[in-house]
């Protein structure tokens, strides 16, 4: 077989085809790479496998870079390739042995004599193929032999007549086949027992790194951010980046181009219309078209836009020939981007009015098949406004317009709804856009539209009325929910409730289970309208009810929102710890599912700007009222005012800037019904400013005329009678407290009154209440009394951190406190501790506290920050929302970063670090 020997005797086949036309040599020439061609050593490497396994197949579409990566790779080193580019014009058995045959020839390594050469160009001998597999076989090195443009053989016969003389070549041949389809060669066979290299599209497809080495080359330097958002559009397509970085070079700003160029005015266009839409048949181009209208699509969908019934097969055509179709598992596809780009474009060209058509369809096929998201999107394209707001409303899902999640991209997709769409859906879709805007008279004004046109669709007779109405009509409540909130009207919010709960029956449980955020929000709005009326107990219930909610993503925003109502709550009734928990819980439960910081009312920074009032840390106050008012939330209700106005005037006063903090005490509310505790706060800044300027009877006047038993403004009066000369009748007003709010020798001492049940009033007014007392004492000349009730306030405030109270009492304390009893309960947290390195007391060889070993996260800090308060494993768990193992993982991690190993410990080396 020395006639398939490297630089053997001259061939003896023949220099014509089997036609008798001469060979078209450049089908054997291996194909030049251009300039700018980038290697891409990844593929090389990949690539070099060819010479281990028989068979290697490189598939993508067209313009994927197959050929020239196969061209490269063929033009290196001192191997012989027989190269042959396959032509579709050809196709008989007899004229592909022949080219085969004489690729072998033009590539050194020619057949022998006795194999002969196709005499039929539609035919070819058994015979011939069975001595150029035995010839082969008995090579020292195999021949290696890329097939280009393989997708072109179309004929099984020659398939069938490969495999054979690739089978019985054995070691003497390794096969390479550039093509665009799979070929219809036993590939399992070649794949189960890993005689077989492949290189598909996603290997081909460029990187953005790859994307902008490439670009360089083109004279284009651009950063890689920029490349891979050229590859997001192209899906790292060789042909498209070639083509747009050469469009690029003739831009006067070429990375501006690359981002925005249009698909269909390029030469992209231009090559996938021709390269890949107009060898398709008419039947497969109109699919394409019809379905560049759609993201993603089944063969259902697909034939729902052209009317047949063949999708699954053209689809599954396609996506084989690799032709720009994308398989996405479970029967779904979807275009490449850049070729659904340029065949939208065609569309509209080529059937000008069908697009809005095709999108009527689409969304009626959706409707029906449950996806409300692409049925909102198609009905909006189509502009069919009744029927996108009634799928909407139908599906129960008009809550989605508050939840922060789509909110922003259905207000966007609704903005195009002119005032020509009427139905009771989509004015109920304008009062929930106004209402979310709390344009109240507007909303209102299309709330009430709605609800009358649903009235008049319920006289209907029996069976004629829309099948949606307890749905459109549970919509109804819920706004009417909102609207209570907004307006601060409690009847209002209840009656909704109850409504609400009616209609809840009505409504299809599977509607009511995919938006839980619908219960979420109706719980919260009637949660904050409790609120504003002072009913503390109820609220709570509601609010906790909407935190209770499951549904993830979707209920974040309530959960939030409920989360900072109740952190107010507990604010209110004088408990900054426990309201600084759920400030901090709040602030963390948007942020778990990426939601926009501006999603939620932000109330709870409020709580958390008040709380450090209290403890005295007036930057860290008014770092959380910015970042409050940059939230630019554009829901105003009448406790979020309220909670901007308390926090703002008390960080004044503590400023000592008492004009000021009067001005921010008046929040501009418009409510149905005046809120006790917004009131009280009131009468409290004002009270202060008057007591500042050494007016205590008008001070305690004005407390005095608060309603309800508030017991803030009574220790307020009370310290207020004490300062205008009568501690008879300040004794007497926190006599007169809730035996809770007592403090002094009867006060209950244990831990429940330390923690209490939620509503018991908090250390921030007993603190206060003792001091009052203190004082009190210390004028009648009884200084034990007087140590004995500060000091019961230094306990009590010590775990909350509550500095105010002892700052606005006045100068009596300060010799107090220097006493050696009060001193230690105070130093270093009231009072500057002693110095840490202290030279009378620090022995020879004594070092500082060693750094700590790694930063503690925020959340280890969370969990130090409770331990100091002396709370169990359980109650620490139950504060942040977390189970007990979770806490006893953070106590591990605690324990060492800190190089501790019990809680205590952990504590004291905290307070020596400034951790706490």
């Amino acid at each position: 077989m020395a006639g398939l020997e490297e630089n053997g005797p001259e061939p003896t086949t023949s220099c014509a085809d089997p036609q008798g036309d001469p060979f078209l040599h450049t089908r054997f020439v291996i194909p030049a790479r251009p300039a700018t061609f980038l290697r891409r050593e990844r593929l090389v490497r990949h690539l070099d496998q060819a010479l281990r396994t028989p068979l290697t197949m490189v598939s993508g579409a067209a313009g994927a870079g197959k050929t020239l990566l196969a061209a490269d790779w063929a033009a290196r080193g001192d191997r012989p390739v027989a190269w042959l580019t396959n032509d579709a014009t050809a196709q008989g058995c007899g004229m592909f042995w022949a080219y085969f045959l004489q690729a072998l020839t033009a590539s050194g390594v020619p057949p022998p004599a006795e194999v002969g050469s196709p005499a039929d160009a539609s035919r070819v001998d058994q015979t011939l193929l069975t001595r150029l597999a035995a010839g082969l076989s008995e090579r020292d090195r195999p021949v290696i032999v890329v097939l280009d443009e393989y997708d072109r053989v179309t004929a099984p016969e020659i398939a069938e007549q490969l495999e054979f003389v690739l089978h019985h070549a054995g070691r003497g041949m390794r096969l390479i086949l550039v093509t665009r389809t799979e070929p219809l060669l036993p590939l399992h066979r070649y794949r189960a027992v890993g005689d077989m290299t492949e290189i598909r599209a996603a290997d081909l497809a460029f990187t953005p790194e790859e994307a902008a080495a490439l670009l360089d080359l083109h004279g284009l330097r651009v950063p890689v951010s920029a490349a891979r958002a050229l590859v997001e559009r192209t899906r790292g397509w060789a042909a498209g980046l070639r083509l747009c970085a050469l469009a690029a070079q003739e831009s006067p700003d070429p990375e501006t181009y690359l981002k925005e160029f249009e698909a269909d005015r390029t030469t992209v266009a231009d090559f996938l219309l021709a390269e890949v839409l107009k060898r398709q048949s008419p039947e497969a181009q109109d699919l394409l078209l019809r379905v560049s209208v759609l993201d993603r699509f089944g063969p259902e969908l697909a034939n729902a836009l052209t009317g047949r019934t063949d999708a699954e097969s053209v689809l599954a055509g396609l996506h084989r020939e690799n032709a720009f179709v994308e398989y996405l598992g479970h029967a779904r596809y979807r275009l490449h981007p850049l070729f659904g780009e340029i065949l939208h474009a065609h569309l509209r060209m080529r059937s000008p009015g069908l697009e809005p058509e095709l999108h009527r369809r689409a969304a009626a096929w959706l409707r029906d098949s449950g996806s409300l998201a692409e049925t909102l999107g198609h009905g909006a394209a189509a502009g069919d406004w009744e029927f996108t707001a009634g799928a909407l409303v139908d599906d129960l899902a008009i809550g989605q317009l508050f939840t922060g999640l789509r909110s922003d991209h259905l207000a966007e997709l609704f903005s195009g709804m002119g005032p020509g769409a009427t139905s009771p859906a989509t004015d109920l879709v304008r009062a929930a856009r106004e209402l979310a805007r709390s344009d109240l008279d507007h909303g209102l004004a299309h709330l009430r539209h709605a609800e009358q046109s649903l009235a008049a669709e319920e006289r209907t007779p029996a069976g004629d009325g829309p099948p949606g109405l307890a749905a459109a009509r549970l919509s109804c409540a819920l706004l009417e929910a909102l609207a209570a909130r907004l307006t601060g009207s409690p009847a209002r919010a209840e009656s909704a409730a109850e409504s609400a709960a009616e209609l809840q029956q009505e409504v299809p449980a599977r509607l009511l289970d995919a938006h839980p955020e619908l219960a979420a929000l109706l719980s919260t709005h009637l949660g904050s309208t409790r609120l504003w009326a002072g009913r503390f107990d109820d609220a709570r219930d509601s609010l906790s009810s909407a935190v209770a909610c499951s549904g993830g993503a979707s209920t974040a925003l309530p959960r939030e929102e409920s989360l900072g109502h109740l952190a107010l709550i507990d604010y209110l009734n004088g408990w900054p710890g426990k309201a600084e928990r759920k400030a901090l819980a709040a602030t963390t439960e948007t942020e778990r599912f990426g939601l926009r910081e501006e999603s939620g009312s932000g109330i709870e920074l409020l709580v958390l700007a008040a709380v450090a009032v209290d403890r005295n840390e007036l930057d860290r106050a008014q770092a959380f009222l910015d970042a409050a008012a940059d939230a630019h939330h554009p829901m105003r209700e009448p406790v979020m005012r309220a909670g901007r106005a308390l926090a703002t005037a008390r960080l004044l006063l503590a400023r000592g800037e008492t004009h000021a903090a009067l001005e921010a005490a008046e929040p501009a509310v418009a409510a149905d019904v005046v809120s006790p505790w917004s009131a009280a706060h009131t009468a409290l800044v004002t009270s202060a400013a008057h007591l500042a300027e050494g007016r205590p009877q008008a001070a305690a006047e004005l407390l005095q005329e608060v309603p309800g038993d508030q017991p803030a403004c009574v220790v307020a009066a009370a310290r207020a009678q004490l300062a205008a000369g009568r501690p008879v009748e300040a004794l007497d007003l926190l006599d007169r407290l809730r035996p809770e709010t007592r403090t002094g020798p009867e006060a209950r001492t244990g831990p429940e009154a330390r923690t209490g049940p939620d509503g018991r009033t908090g250390p921030a007014v007993t603190v206060r209440a003792s001091l009052v007392r203190a004082q009190a004492a210390d004028r009648a000349g009884d200084s034990a009394a007087a140590r004995r009730l500060v000091a019961h306030a230094l306990h009590e405030a010590r775990r909350e951190r509550l500095r105010r109270p002892f700052l606005e009492a006045g100068p009596w304390i300060r010799p107090l406190l220097g006493t050696v009893p009060l001193r230690g309960l105070a130093e270093g947290w009231l009072t500057p501790g002693p110095p840490p390195c202290d030279a009378t007391r620090t022995r020879p060889g004594d070092l500082p506290p060693a750094p700590v070993v790694e930063e503690l996260s925020g959340r280890e800090h969370d969990v130090l920050e409770r331990l100091a308060q002396m709370m169990s494993t359980e109650e620490i768990a139950a504060d942040l929302y977390v189970s007990v193992n979770t806490v006893k993982t953070h106590l591990k991690s605690v324990y060492r970063k800190l190089s501790v190993n019990r809680r205590h410990d952990a504590v004291h080396r905290a307070r020596e670090l400034r951790l706490l």
